[in-house]
């Protein structure tokens, strides 16, 4: 068996060493008699595993006590529309930042709900920057402003984290979360969908400030609010249990590596390493203002858009896979999350080279 270069914008890669720990685990785990996928969400062994996978998340993100950490299930579209049941309470409505297809998702459900302040959007610019700060365009009276620090189909990431004067701060950081520290006590609340630098898809984490849980809309479905799971350790129904016990062993991963900081200086070389060639290249073209650039997620364009099939079947047979690029956006798309190693971002640069060399 030959493992693939995978850089799927999301299932994407899981760590190997996690895989095969899962794979030693699969039929017994320590000693159960019972694979996990098998186990009691209310039995002592996996409340063991949730136990210790919200101890690993809060220690590698420094999460202070005043926020509850939910593991839930629905995605971060799901959560489009939890946040604004949860954290209107009783206001007009809410700012929002329009940068790319996601934020536009969640602008459009929110909308929903109440009213929507549109408070900077670069759509007129196809999505190829972070607005500025100084862009913003902030109410006085929103509950809360929300945006998507790095905006996976695009390739945009903002370099900097909002300033709200006050107002809780909201992030889908589903393609970011875990890729770098953070401060968690910036926001008011984070939600990530798992399947990009957490784990498998169908589990989507929340970190949530107590203060903003509470006083949902009227009519807001059970399920539908934060405080039920916050009051039920997430267990309020059956959670998505493997998915939390595969996201838990990479937690335990990503501290063996040396938490964050570490994580972080990889994935910088990674994406460094990448827009190096690119840039060098007269071949290739990446469409994103370099100081909004996302280290996730990694969009180009080939000199003529004719080699397209040929570059991912060549990309395919020389083992990297999975990188053409979202259909509103065309080309390549490599995604470089946690997962990918060094390796794999050093074997695409090779055939990029040698593709340009032979078609170029």
């Amino acid at each position: 068996m030959a493992r693939v270069f995978n850089f799927s914008a999301g299932p994407a890669m899981l760590p190997e060493p996690v895989l095969r720990q899962a794979q030693e685990e699969m039929l017994d785990w320590r000693g159960s008699g019972m694979c996990v996928a098998e186990m009691s969400h209310r039995g002592k062994e996996f409340m063991a595993i949730a136990a210790q996978a919200e101890a690993d998340l809060r220690e590698l993100l420094g999460i202070p006590d005043n926020y509850k950490v939910l593991f839930l299930q629905g995605g971060a579209s799901s959560q489009f529309a939890m946040v604004p049941m949860n954290l209107l309470r009783g206001t007009e409505g809410a700012d929002y930042l329009n940068t790319g297809s996601w934020s536009k998702k969640a602008i459009a459900e929110a909308r929903r709900y109440g009213g929507v302040n549109v408070a900077a959007t670069t759509e007129d610019g196809r999505f190829t920057r972070a607005p500025a700060q100084s862009e913003l365009n902030l109410s006085l009276d929103a509950a809360y402003v929300h945006y998507t620090p790095n905006e996976t189909i695009e390739g945009v990431e903002f370099p900097y984290v909002l300033e709200t004067s006050g107002k809780p701060l909201v992030a889908d950081m589903s393609s970011t979360l875990l890729s770098r520290p953070i401060e968690v006590s910036r926001f008011g609340l984070i939600y990530a969908g798992a399947q990009k630098n957490i784990g498998p898809a169908g589990l989507t984490i929340v970190i949530v400030r107590e203060d903003l849980i509470g006083q949902p809309l009227n009519g807001t479905p059970t399920m539908y609010d934060y405080k039920t799971h916050a009051d039920n350790d997430s267990m309020y129904n059956t959670p998505p249990t493997y998915a939390w016990y595969l996201s838990g062993l990479v937690f335990q991963w990503l501290k063996d590596l040396g938490g964050l900081p570490s994580m972080a200086v990889i994935n910088e070389r990674k994406a460094q390493a990448l827009y190096a060639a690119i840039d060098a290249s007269g071949f290739y073209k990446n469409p994103v203002e370099p100081k909004s650039r996302s280290w996730m997620n990694v969009p180009f364009t080939l000199a003529s858009p004719e080699l397209d099939e040929t570059f991912l079947k060549e990309a395919k047979a020389a083992g990297l896979t999975t990188l053409k690029g979202h259909r509103s956006v065309g080309g390549m798309r490599a995604s470089i999350y946690n997962a990918m190693p060094e390796a794999g971002v050093e074997a695409l640069i090779s055939f990029m080279r040698e593709f340009e060399r032979t078609r170029g």
